[in-house]
């Protein structure tokens, strides 16, 4: 493992310099052997190599979070969800390469596919770390869309659960309130193997005896990704629609326009308050974005930042109320406005991620395709608020579905 990741991750840049160390990979491996045999038990994730995006704090690693901050000032207990995958037996590789503080700029990592275009963000390292193969599964973060358009890009599974499923604890915090822990896997049984050993509250589920009925999404939520994109995508439902599964087209979010504004003032009035102390000590070492963006969290009154979190309860109950009103599934949406844009000044657009973020509901990204220049591209699926267990029992039947057309 650690001969490939240094074999490719010299193009790739998923991982922050230094941060793979084969010593304190072998040592964590003796440790776990000699637990095994002292115990005589074999954990659940007993050597699963795991990577982790540069803001959840680790033992024996320092936490940058994409900054030039002081280490010790991002110093503290080891994230909640990091020991919970050690007492699970997972191995840590190393730390990956995040925008800073989650925000902007971008990092330095590329696609995997196509070296020349984004592997999205925040999350760029973790996505691209699994998707060329140097681990199997990433721990990521989502305040907006940073596991979901990641995955997408990149062409892996990426898995954001209900808001407080996995715990955040330990995790350099952008907007608290939003701020969710993600998985990366190279397949959906990855994603929902570990999740059932990390989330609160797992139960497992029989799997449905009939195609699951599917919301699709019209109107002026829809009409914010791109032409090629919107194609595609009715393409997939289409496909979905020959093979049996019933679907129900609905206008979504008439008031796309205020949930984005408003998440966006709660984005930046939140992490405003995170970096309060920090920047007052240390302004220069931010970057133009991050000084801007406190800046304008700055400004965001009191008034604003309580419509926020009610939007977020409101968007929150109507997309409960189209679940229930139309005995829906699951709901399937574009999981960006397009595939991976050129350059890696430009990490894509989150407006498609976005009100589902806003409203905490599980999302995960399924790998459907590449288009002729072998840029990946997926679809999101959307599940109810606290029902992350019904959601990837729905979207294994919707993934079987796109790789026996594939086939």
């Amino acid at each position: 493992m650690c001969d490939r990741i240094e074999t490719l991750d010299d193009e790739i840049h998923a991982f922050v310099a230094e941060s793979v160390a084969e010593t304190r990979i072998s040592a964590q491996l003796a440790r776990l052997e000699n637990e095994r045999r002292d115990r005589q038990f074999r954990p659940p994730l007993y050597g699963v190599p795991v990577a982790l995006k540069d803001v959840f704090r680790a033992d024996g690693f320092p936490t940058k979070a994409g900054s030039s901050l002081p280490t010790e000032l991002l110093d503290g207990p080891e994230s909640a969800v990091v020991r919970a995958l050690r007492d699970l037996g997972a191995v840590v590789v190393g730390k990956t390469v995040t925008t800073e503080f989650t925000h902007l700029p971008t990092g330095e990592t590329r696609n995997p596919h196509a070296v020349d275009h984004t592997p999205g963000g925040s999350s760029s390292g973790s996505a691209a770390a699994v998707a060329a193969g140097m681990c199997p599964l990433a721990l990521g973060s989502e305040t907006t869309g940073s596991v979901i358009r990641p995955a997408a890009f990149c062409g892996v599974v990426g898995f954001r659960p209900t808001t407080g499923r996995l715990p955040t604890e330990g995790l350099i915090s952008l907007a608290p309130t939003a701020d969710t822990v993600g998985l990366f896997t190279q397949d959906l049984e990855g994603v929902r193997r570990v999740a059932s050993l990390l989330c609160t509250n797992w139960t497992t589920r029989r799997r449905p005896g009939s195609l699951p009925t599917i919301g699709v999404p019209t109107g002026p939520y829809l009409d914010q990704a791109s032409q090629a994109a919107i194609r595609r995508f009715r393409a997939q439902v289409s496909s979905l629609e020959s093979a049996g599964f019933e679907v129900e087209r609905m206008r979504f979010f008439d008031d796309i326009q205020e949930i984005n504004t408003l998440h966006d003032a709660l984005l930046a009035a939140e992490a405003a308050g995170v970096h309060a102390e920090w920047y007052t000590r240390y302004p220069a070492r931010y970057s133009a974005e991050m000084a801007e963006l406190v800046a304008r969290g700055d400004d965001v009154s009191v008034e604003t930042l309580g419509r926020a979190k009610r939007s977020m309860k409101r968007t929150r109950a109507s997309v409960e109320s189209a679940f229930a009103s139309a005995d829906l599934d699951v709901i399937v949406a574009p999981p960006a406005p397009s595939v991976a844009p050129e350059g890696l000044d430009d990490d894509g657009d989150p407006v498609m991620n976005l009100p589902w973020t806003h409203a905490g509901v599980p999302t995960v990204t399924l790998p459907v395709g590449s288009t002729d220049a072998g840029l990946p591209y997926g679809i999101a699926c959307i599940g109810r608020f606290g029902r992350d267990e019904g959601l990837l029992s729905h979207s294994r039947t919707i993934d079987e579905q796109f790789r026996d057309t594939s086939d």
